[in-house]
């Protein structure tokens, strides 16, 4: 039941995104050995993790892949299949978008704590973005096999991702819902020919 809303949530993201479905071949950075130290309490700090206990933490830390990134390396590309999500553990990284026309368009920043790429592993779609390094940068790797295994070894564990995806899935909604809000309602009073400070004209009585 959760993958199906969080299934749902994505197609409307994507809805909004209007996801390409053309396949790219996706170039990322070499990664550097050995594998960064990933800490518990780096995951407790952030939003995904929220709520698990410290003994899961301690076993996601020890577990999931973790790489380092170049400058400038893309760690997706709009349009690939994928099957993994990144946590930002450190660095700064940009999201790409292309126009109809070809032109790519910067649409988001992203620091520590922020993720990227789990409409993929929710439904199942093509990227809907590129996502580039802007410095260098330590992404923590969630794979969908990785989930399926928290579900088999601890329900509560993997609820509580969910959940903290769904809400992080249902904040970006509600910022994309505004902005289309207001971008209609700014289309619409300029057609009326209503401008801020001026009062609307009575409707003549005939």
């Amino acid at each position: 039941m959760g993958r199906d809303i969080l299934s749902g949530l994505a197609r409307r993201w994507r809805f909004f995104c209007g996801a390409r479905r053309d396949r790219l071949p996706l170039a990322v950075s070499d990664t550097i050995s050995p594998r960064p130290l990933v800490r518990p309490e780096q995951l407790a700090d952030i939003g995904l993790f929220g709520g698990l206990s410290e003994e899961v933490l301690r076993e996601l830390a020890a577990t999931l892949d973790a790489s380092l990134f170049d400058p400038g390396a893309v760690v997706m590309r709009e349009g690939e299949q994928a099957r993994e999500m990144f946590v930002v553990l450190s660095g700064e990284l940009e999201v790409l978008r292309r126009s109809k026309g070809g032109t790519e368009g910067r649409v988001a920043l992203l620091g520590p704590g922020s993720w990227v790429g789990e409409m993929s592993i929710l439904d199942v779609q093509p990227r809907s973005a590129t996502v580039r390094t802007l410095a260098p940068a330590i992404l923590l790797c969630i794979k969908g096999e990785d989930l399926d295994r928290l579900y088999r070894r601890d329900m509560r564990a993997y609820l509580l991702v969910v959940l903290n995806i769904a809400r992080e899935l249902s904040r970006r909604l509600r910022v994309a819902d505004g902005m289309i809000a207001g971008f209609l309602s700014a289309i619409l009073d300029d057609n009326m020919g209503f401008h801020p400070g001026s009062k609307p004209t009575p409707p003549s009585e005939g």
